[in-house]
């Protein structure tokens, strides 16, 4: 399959993006093709696509199918596996979410759950025990709510999206209207004039 240069330019960056998110860029280029594409692809037409060697291809499918990205499918009077995604980017962005959340954050928060039941933990300092308690309390905030924004179709999602960029504009204070990012360290108080 000959790839136009907007496909070509976009798979190319999305490789590069993959490997920033800690993603393969072959299994992201991969993807990436599947996407732009629209059409099921069996690997011998990836492998050729994106001059990618077979035993690379095979690797990356099966890393994609792991995260539920892509799924199998088969055409009339074909044995092979052909491959596919979801057109709906909305649905994609659920899906990494939810496999990340599994993989990276769950674990997390089993950790801290862990270290805030073991009696040892008493004997840390008190300064110790507050971090790992509100690290715990933020991390299983954000939990609930990415749990509860994952239940949504990706309709709803998509509009509750959109709802919270026009609703921040109305919760964030006067003074905001600086675009500095704010720090993340607690600024000191001036002091009071001498004399």
């Amino acid at each position: 399959m000959e790839l136009t240069d907007i496909s070509r330019r976009f798979i190319v960056h999305w490789g590069e993006m993959g490997t920033n998110w800690g993603v393969n860029r072959s299994v992201a280029q991969i993807h990436a093709l599947l996407y732009v594409h629209g059409q099921p692809l069996h690997a011998e037409d990836i492998a050729d696509t994106l001059a990618l060697a077979r035993s690379n291809v095979s690797n990356s499918l099966k890393e994609l199918l792991n995260w539920r990205l892509i799924r199998a499918t088969h055409m009339l009077g074909d044995r092979r596996d052909y491959y596919e995604t979801s057109g709906d980017v909305w649905e994609l962005f659920r899906i990494i979410v939810r496999e990340r959340k599994e993989r990276e954050f769950d674990p997390t928060v089993a950790l801290l759950k862990a270290l805030a039941a073991d009696p040892a933990l008493d004997r840390e300092s008190p300064a110790l025990q507050d971090r790992l308690r509100s690290t715990l309390d933020f991390m299983q905030t954000l939990g609930s709510w990415s749990d509860e924004m994952l239940r949504l179709s990706p309709a709803t999602l998509e509009k509750i999206l959109r709802l919270g960029a026009q609703v921040q504009r109305f919760v964030r204070p006067a003074d905001a209207a600086d675009t500095a990012a704010p720090s993340v360290f607690p600024v000191t108080p001036p002091l009071p004039p001498m004399g």
